[in-house]
Parts: structure tokens; sequence; C-alpha cells
């Protein structure tokens, strides 16, 4: 997805957020700013894309601070909470009258946890409405479907803590030939083959990883052997805003997005509210 002026303004207010998180100041923070806002006016009218800008951005922040992980600490207590919760969410989802339709809403719900908006997050309250909350776009019967149908499935991941989540809904789904997608390098609090590894996930997917460091799903810029995975895969589940902002002109039938929107200008292109839930099949996106 093209920035606009919206986005750009947003990444200014996460800049200046992480700085402060990392306390980098006086020249240091106003160089990286700087040098921010320069790739921005250099690349916006060369389908620069928000993802790539985070990319960009933290690969600042990372060098100036020599951190390679810049929410370590966030990813770790947000892995632990989840897995923590895991065995009443089963319970609360075994219980259901729809395992498959449960699973999907809390997967979904999880997604509150990012560290790359500027606004703040609720998760207990989010999780405790999971069920109750009716998706503004609602496919799920059209993806239910789609996987049974389908010989290779590829599950972008997104978040630390919401993946928990997607174990519990990909361990319901069942599927002989499922693979998991983590980001290439360590990126906000996005997920890594150590996050996928630490809370279970390989018990039943199998983990790979896209080959590059944005909070996004850039096929242009993925490995070969990413690729070819995604390629070849019948369904392709994208979780969270971020992979749709890397996906959204893509017009893939392949892809389904499940995600919580989290600010206007998603909002605006999925046709719904900030903070609704999207169960979102690619064919019907405007």
């Amino acid at each position: 997805m093209k920035m606009n002026t919206g986005c750009i303004e947003c990444f200014i207010t996460q800049a200046h957020k992480l700085l402060s998180k990392h306390n980098v100041t006086g020249n240091n923070a106003r160089d990286i700013i700087f040098r921010f806002n320069e790739f921005v006016e250099k690349h916006r009218n060369n389908d620069l894309s928000s993802p790539e800008c985070a990319c960009f951005l933290h690969r600042l922040v990372k060098k100036a601070t020599m951190t390679e992980d810049l929410y370590k600490e966030e990813k770790e207590y947000y892995n632990d909470l989840l897995l923590n919760y895991e065995k009443d969410i089963r319970r609360s989802i075994s219980l259901s009258d729809d395992p498959f339709k449960s699973a999907l809403r809390y997967a979904v719900a999880g997604n509150i946890i990012d560290f790359g908006p500027p606004s703040s997050f609720n998760l207990q309250e989010t999780l405790a409405a999971a069920l109750s909350k009716k998706p503004a776009i609602n496919h799920t019967v059209l993806l239910k479907d789609a996987l049974q149908k389908a010989s290779k499935v590829l599950y972008l991941g997104d978040n630390a803590g919401e993946i928990v989540l997607d174990k519990i809904f990909i361990d319901i789904i069942q599927h002989p030939s499922l693979y998991f997608a983590v980001r290439g390098g360590k990126v906000i609090n996005d997920i890594t083959l150590e996050d996928a590894e630490y809370v279970g996930i390989q018990k039943f997917a199998n983990i790979i990883s896209n080959g590059y460091d944005a909070p996004s799903t850039l096929i242009n810029r993925c490995s070969h052997e990413f690729v070819k995975i995604f390629d070849e895969a019948d369904l392709i589940i994208s979780k969270g805003q971020g992979n749709l902002e890397g996906l959204f002109l893509n017009t893939d039938k392949r892809i389904f997005f499940l995600l919580m929107v989290k600010c206007g200008v998603m909002a605006e292109i999925t046709g719904v509210n900030k903070g609704d839930v999207v169960i979102l099949d690619n064919r019907y996106l405007k």
C-alpha cells in the first residue's frame, strides 16, 4: 500500500515513541528523524509502502542503539502471557457450539497486540469480547470451505503473543500441509522463528521465514524459498494489518485477510470502522 500523509504523520509519532523508549535524544534523535524524512521524500513517488518505511525506521534505530530487537521485552511478555491464557481459551473454544468459528474469533482478537500503531490497546477487554464481537466483514464460511479444498495452506503470521492464538486456531484446523510464515528479521513486535518455536507452532505447522525484515509480506523482497511456497499454496491466510498493507494491491483470489482494523486509512480501504474485526475473502476486497 502506498504511503499517504496520514501514514507519514503516524510514522513520525511512532519514531518519537521508539526513540524515547530507547533513550535516543539530542542530535542522534534529530539525525534519525531527518534521515527518515529524507528517505520518505526520496521514495514516496516510487510506490513506497508503509511496511518499507517501518523497516527503514527500525534499521536506523537498531543501528543507533546497537539493539537488534527493539521490542524484545514486550514480545517475551505477551508470548508468556498468552501461553498462560492458552488452557482457558482452549476450554472456552471446546465448550462453544462452533469450535472453528470460536478459534478464528480468538485468533483475530489477538491481532490487537501491536506496538506499531501509536494508540494503546486493552488485551483483556478484547479477549473477553472475542466470541461476542461480530466481524464487520465475515467470510468465515468461505474460509472454512477453502480450507477443506486446499492441498497446501500458507498462514502469514503477524505479532508476538497473538501467535499463541494462531497456534490454537491452526490446531483446530488440523490441516495436513500447513506452512506458518514469520518475519525474516526483528521489527516492531512481529514474530520471528524464535517466537514461533517458543510458543510451539512447530507442533501443528511447518515454520518458514519470509526472508525480509519488514512488518509485512512484501513478495518482491521475500526469499526465493518463501516465494516458492507462496506460489504453490492453494490458500493463503494473511494475518494482521501489516500483511494487508503489503498485499493490498495483490488481486490473488487465494488470499483471506484476518485482522483488526487499527487506523483510519485501513478502515477506508476495507470499508469498515476503526476497531472492527475483518475476515475477508480477497475476491470481495473493493
